[in-house]
């Protein structure tokens, strides 16, 4: 009957066929519908259809073969495909958890309910289910049911695009935290170019933790025979000594402190005791840290313990240091400061023997390495103030005023060296100026005076301060001052710029270096003195005079100054001394002098040498 003809006549009934019902694709499980494939067709034919898997299916549709020659054929357009059917049966899976608040309880304050997130790709629909815990006493499955869940007010849906690891999401107005999803929910995420976040720790419920606490076997240590009587009475008197340095010098001005640290077997305390050495200048306090039993780590407390008002106890300490922490060679932490044990004394070696089997007792080298000490530098003169004064600021933080040579201040007080000088200039008008040169013993100050000369043009008067004068071409912030070496006749003083021609001196110079001949060179003192040797009497204003007096006259000349001087009425003593001082040229304490002198010297004194002092001269002006 198969190779007949489909035509009226040539077509019978089967009598095998009875069923031409269709057969049903929809089936339920667990409360879920899953799509069903029929088997039979209509009449109870069995339907005969591919049985390739998707993989297979998909490698084929996306062949494309070559040909040898010529241009591949074009594929064929594939087949429609609605998207219920090309997602069926493809779901993505999130694991989450929610907090879920106890409020009438003791044992608990919240619950951590961990939930399983389905996203159906079929038709956008979600469902969340909470796995069965045994004994929970909650009721657990199916939280929400599948459907589509609404995201906002404006009527938007949640999207698989929505969802990913490390974020929460609010279903229902209940909040759940995704921590992780398997992995065909990361390489779907992926493959569609989404950026998978890295996944999280399901947070352990506190309460759930302490039932397992309780509900796991118990274990039970057997006291220790060792007791504290026992303990007192075998090791009494009896101390472990640890040689140890801190080592601090990578701190700003640290260095190596050695220390000695003294473990008392008898309660198992310690105490840490600084070593001093002679003129260490350290204050003699010889415990650094007192004897107690010191904590591992004092801060490894509950957050919760009122440190501020409360001091640790055992039931706070987890741990403190026993004889097993202490090690040649090893580093103990003792509040923050860190000590190298580097040797230990014979009974330490002899306990750690017996008690512990340790034979090693290497002593460690712990002598400091000689540090180069940063040298200071002098930063450059800035020409502001004197050098010795902007030098005091680089030496210490409160600058101090610059020490003087009181002894040489002493020793040459009132002791003035004083040289005639021209000045050497390219300009005429400045080549027959004269000027005098008073250099000052006692500070190395130099002043520059230029006696006014009538009708020359030039002002006269006092040409430089007294002030110390640095030699030309030296640096500025090691500057080389003239000294009274440099003076004489001929020598050219170049004071800022202006050059100087030392042409004469006064005697007082040539007996200062005669007197101080180790001091200065012997040309020098050569050439003063064949200059003060050979010059002619010169007429100065205020010096000697010599004229002729008639029998008399000096008499009344004396009779006349005792009037004046009365008439003035000096009596300051430092007066007196001043002008004793003004004839005292030679420096010797005495006056010296003829004509009007000689007079004086008859009247003031009876020495028979004519040498007035200074209470004699006092008692001449006094008196009159």
């Amino acid at each position: 009957m198969e190779g007949l003809p489909f035509l009226p006549g040539n077509n019978f009934r089967d009598p095998t066929k009875w069923k031409y019902h269709r057969s049903h694709t929809l089936n339920y499980k667990n409360g879920y519908s899953i799509p069903g494939r029929p088997e039979v067709g209509i009449g109870g034919e069995p339907i005969v259809y591919n049985q390739l898997s998707e993989q297979e299916l998909d490698d084929l549709a996306n062949y494309s073969p070559t040909l040898t020659y010529g241009q591949a054929k074009q594929a064929p357009p594939e087949d429609f495909v609605p998207g219920h059917v090309a997602w069926d049966k493809k779901v993505l899976r999130f694991n989450a958890y929610f907090k879920q608040t106890v409020h009438e309880s003791p044992d608990e304050y919240f619950r951590v309910r961990p939930v399983d997130i389905f996203y159906y790709l079929e038709d956008d629909s979600i469902s969340v289910v909470e796995p069965h815990v045994e004994n929970s006493g909650m009721p657990q499955g199916k939280l929400i049911k599948r459907q589509r869940l609404p995201k906002n007010d404006q009527g938007d849906n949640w999207h698989w695009k929505d969802l990913n690891n490390g974020m929460n999401v609010t279903f229902y107005g209940k909040i759940f935290r995704i921590v992780n999803c398997d992995q065909f929910t990361q390489n779907f995420l992926e493959s569609e170019g989404l950026d998978v976040n890295p996944g999280e720790d399901l947070p352990t419920d506190p309460y759930i933790e302490r039932r397992k606490e309780k509900a796991a076997l118990r274990t039970y240590t057997t006291a220790s025979a060792f007791d504290a009587k026992k303990q007192f009475l075998e090791l009494d008197r009896k101390v472990l000594r640890f040689y140890v340095v801190w080592d601090d010098t990578n701190q700003m001005f640290g260095e190596m402190r050695p220390f000695v640290i003294h473990y008392y077997l008898v309660d198992d305390t310690l105490e840490v005791r600084e070593v001093h050495n002679a003129n260490d200048g350290r204050d003699p306090f010889p415990v650094l840290i007192g004897r107690h039993k010191v904590p591992k780590n004092r801060y490894n407390v509950e957050s919760s313990f009122p440190a501020v008002v409360m001091e640790l106890s055992d039931h706070e300490i987890k741990q403190y240091y026993t004889p097993k922490d202490f090690k040649i060679g090893e580093t103990v932490t003792v509040y923050g400061r860190r000590f190298l044990v580097y040797d230990c004394d014979n009974f330490t070696k002899a306990f750690y023997y017996q008690n512990f089997g340790i034979t090693d007792f290497n002593t460690v080298d712990v002598q400091e390495k000689v540090k180069n000490l940063p040298k200071m530098e002098i930063p450059p003169y800035n020409n502001f103030g004197s050098l010795e004064d902007s030098l005091q600021s680089c030496l210490s933080l409160i600058p101090q005023p610059p020490k003087k040579d009181f002894i040489k201040m002493l020793e040459n007080d009132h002791k003035v060296l004083r040289f005639e000088a021209t000045m050497d200039s390219v300009r005429p008008e400045d080549r027959g100026r004269r000027f005098i040169v008073s250099y000052r013993l006692a500070d190395d100050m130099m002043t520059i005076y230029e006696p006014p000369v009538r009708n020359s043009g030039i002002i006269g008067g006092k040409f430089l301060e007294r002030t110390r004068v640095a030699k030309p071409g030296c640096a500025p912030g090691q500057p080389v001052f003239y000294g009274p070496q440099d003076f004489y006749i001929g020598a050219v003083i170049d004071v800022f710029k202006h050059r100087f021609v030392i042409t004469n001196a006064d005697e007082y110079v040539l007996k200062y270096m005669e007197d101080h001949s180790a001091q200065f060179p012997a040309e020098t003192v050569q050439t003063l003195r064949e200059r003060l040797t050979t010059r002619p009497m010169e007429t100065v204003k205020g010096g000697p005079m010599k004229v002729m007096r008639s029998p008399g006259d000096l008499e009344i000349l004396v009779r006349q100054v005792r009037a004046q001087l009365k008439k003035i009425a000096i009596t300051d003593k430092a007066r007196v001394d001043t002008m004793f001082l003004r004839y005292n040229k030679d420096r010797t304490g005495y006056i010296v002098d003829d004509d009007v002198i000689n007079e004086l010297v008859r009247q003031c004194t009876s020495n028979p040498e004519g040498k007035i002092s200074l209470e004699d001269f006092r008692r001449f002006i006094e008196c009159s």
